[in-house]
């Protein structure tokens, strides 16, 4: 891998980092931030995770992978940098679950305390990413693994896409928005605590269920992306979803 480190195409629509959770609140009101049903089911079968073992979802939203993680069997901790999102998470996840308010930078736990760290779609929206993955590596037990989904600057059904038709960046409107291409994401997850021992690309879930069968018939241009879906190439993708476990810093 290249010494040099990662590049980003960002984009800020805050004006101070502080601003990030009443700009989360305020989404999560608005009616928050959370995929299909089975974007999810097709993130467990990734993860493949045993019925046992300490997990923690960094930046949980409103609690979909902590529930589904609860369902599996293990103790799922969910964390997220917004109060209006913490309170969705619980009121979805029951009296099972912790759910904690937080900033992915900053966990409120001990070191090498979970089996398990999720942080599905969030790391680019941080204030500081490399932080972040110095956290979640914290955190994690030796021989535990963290998952990290991310997306791809030059995403060819999205931010290429966008550019070759409108000549613009595709923006999501969330208060800071981070692309990095496959190797970059690598090395800032190698440089800050986290071995990278596989990646797989993501466009959209396959639908498992009638409700979101619906959802694609009512956007025929994302049926189209999902048939498409499985020609892109993983430099091409979407979004990559890393597995990793405890490494090296720096």
């Amino acid at each position: 891998m290249s010494n040099e480190g990662p590049f980003w195409l960002e984009i800020r629509l805050i004006g101070q980092e502080t601003d990030s959770g009443q700009a989360y609140d305020a989404l999560y009101t608005d009616g928050g931030l959370s995929q299909i049903e089975s974007f999810y089911l097709w993130l467990m079968d990734q993860l493949r995770l045993p019925t046992s073992g300490a997990l923690l979802d960094v930046s949980c939203g409103a609690g979909e992978v902590v529930r589904l993680a609860t369902q599996y069997g293990l103790q799922a901790i969910g964390v997220d940098i917004s109060e209006v999102a913490a309170q969705a998470a619980y009121q979805n996840t029951g009296s099972l679950s912790l759910i904690a308010v937080s900033a992915g930078e900053c966990l409120p736990f001990p070191s090498a305390c979970f089996d398990f760290v999720t942080n599905i779609g969030s790391l680019e929206h941080f204030s500081d990413p490399a932080l972040g993955v110095r956290e979640m590596a914290r955190v994690l037990r030796p021989g535990g693994k963290a998952f990290v989904l991310v997306p791809n600057t030059f995403s060819l059904l999205t931010n290429v896409w966008v550019a070759f038709r409108t000549g613009r960046t595709s923006i999501d409107h969330q208060p800071i928005q981070r692309y990095g291409a496959r190797a970059d994401w690598t090395c800032l997850l190698e440089s800050n605590g986290l071995r990278v021992c596989h990646i797989i690309k993501y466009e959209r879930p396959w639908p498992r269920l009638a409700c979101d069968w619906k959802h694609y018939w009512r956007r025929p241009k994302e049926l189209i992306r999902l048939f498409v879906a499985p020609f892109i190439p993983l430099n091409l993708a979407f979004c990559f979803l890393f597995t990793c476990e405890p490494g090296q810093w720096g």
